[in-house]
This record gives structure tokens, C-alpha cells and sequence, in this order.
């Protein structure tokens, strides 16, 4: 499969968060919280994609709402945290918007995505996802976790679909 081709006819994207839009590090501190870093570049994507129409969700195993508050703060509504079970989520998620599996671009990172990424569309992961995920996708971002996959792809997307450096572009 080309993923070009088909990244031009995917309307949702579908994506993990610790390790795609953060790197693999969390500071752990001493009241239990855990901290994470993100890219500002994934950051206006994401939002500018929400304006643009692409539909956007979240399914972490994270419970963080940081997490939530950050993806709010971007225009973000399908925000699905403490996933245990990804693929239970990825189908509720489509049921719930009537949406074909082979319509959702899926970027993960490791092992508890694959079953979703094995099930959607065009599944993409960094460059540091873990082997058996690399292994299954259709495109690796050379770009790895939090250091702008999630950029590279809506980049790409909202190219394909000329919806990239127009007036709307230039407004966070």
C-alpha cells in the first residue's frame, strides 16, 4: 500500500500519547505525579487539523489530566485515558461516530497498540516505537516520540489535502 495515497483519503487520526507525543521519559515526583514533556510543533497540528475538520482522538493508557487538559487546550473532544484495552476503546470510538475502521490513521508506539494497529486503516509509529510495531506499520515516522512524529504525519496530511500554509495556517 502507498501510505501517501491513503494518508490523502483518512479523515481520523487516532493517537497514543506517551511515546508519540511525549518521549519515553516521565519525571516521577514526589507527590506521584508523573511529568511529561511535549512537542509545541505536534502541538499546532493537532489543533490546526481540528480546525481544518480532521477528526482527532486520544486512547491513552494514561489517567493524567495534564494529559486531558493539554489535548482540551487544542481543540481536542475525543479524549479517551486510562485505556487498558486500546481495541475495546477503538471500537466504541468508531460505533459511536460511524467511522470504518480502514478510514482511521492509528500512531502508536508500543506493544498495548498493536491490536488497534492491526485493525485500522494506515498505522503509523516514530522511529523508536518498538519493534513488533514497527514491524506492522505501514509508515515509521523518521521522526521519533515527542520530537515531532505527530508534526510529520498531520503535516503530510493536511498537504495532501491542500489544507496546509493557507490564512487559517497562520492563526494558533
Amino acid at each position: 500500500m502507498n501510505y501517501k495515497a491513503k494518508l490523502k483519503t483518512i479523515n481520523t487520526f487516532c493517537f497514543d500519547v506517551d511515546g508519540v507525543f511525549t518521549n519515553n521519559i516521565v519525571w516521577l515526583m514526589p507527590d506521584g505525579e508523573q511529568v511529561r514533556t511535549a512537542n509545541v510543533r505536534d502541538g499546532y497540528a493537532v489543533q490546526l487539523a481540528v480546525k481544518k475538520g480532521l477528526r482527532i482522538a486520544i486512547i491513552s493508557g494514561g489517567k493524567s489530566e495534564a494529559v486531558r487538559k493539554r489535548f482540551e487546550g487544542l481543540g481536542v473532544t475525543e479524549i479517551y485515558l486510562g485505556s487498558a484495552h486500546k481495541i475495546e476503546v477503538f471500537k466504541h470510538f468508531l460505533e459511536k461516530h460511524s467511522i470504518l475502521p480502514e478510514d482511521v490513521c492509528y500512531i502508536g508506539d508500543d506493544i498495548p497498540d498493536y491490536a488497534v494497529m492491526s485493525h485500522c486503516g494506515l498505522a503509523v509509529c516514530p522511529a523508536d516505537a518498538a519493534a513488533e510495531i514497527r514491524s506492522i506499520a505501514h509508515y515509521i515516522s523518521p521522526k521519533k516520540g515527542g520530537e515531532g512524529c505527530v508534526r510529520d504525519v498531520l503535516e503530510q496530511a493536511l498537504k495532501l489535502k491542500s489544507m496546509w500554509m493557507d490564512e487559517e495556517s497562520m492563526v494558533w
